[in-house]
């Protein structure tokens, strides 16, 4: 498999980056990078998709972003905030029970053998 279908990938993306966030600040290539890692390099999202994601989250407040210098050259850092942390809860519980309703509807046919071609 090349990667995931951006068509199922569109309404997780901003769950993946409030989670990638969750264990602690970072800057936007920390991110690309926290989420190729943590998908074995499923996910790959270019920052033409990831920078308007952070600022969609900071607008709505669950994001707060600073500016530091601390690595050497200056980068604009991003945490959850308060409402992040509790919206990111919300959006896992939300998220698994999906899983679980795919996982019924869907049970049968995952757990069939390859139809041969």
């Amino acid at each position: 498999m090349d990667g995931l279908n951006p068509e199922l990938m569109r309404g997780s993306l901003e769950l993946m980056v409030l989670s990638v966030l969750s264990d602690g600040s970072k800057y936007g290539y920390l991110i690309q990078q926290s989420l190729r890692d943590a998908s074995d390099e499923l996910v790959d999202l270019k920052a033409g998709t990831l920078y308007p994601i952070l600022h969609k989250l900071e607008t709505k407040k669950m994001v707060r972003c600073r500016w530091e210098d601390s690595t050497g050259r200056r980068r604009k850092w991003y945490e959850l905030t308060a409402a992040g942390k509790k919206q990111l809860k919300v959006r896992v519980d939300e998220w698994q029970a999906y899983v679980e309703c795919l996982r019924r509807v869907l049970g049968p046919l995952a757990d069939a053998s390859p139809v041969p071609a």
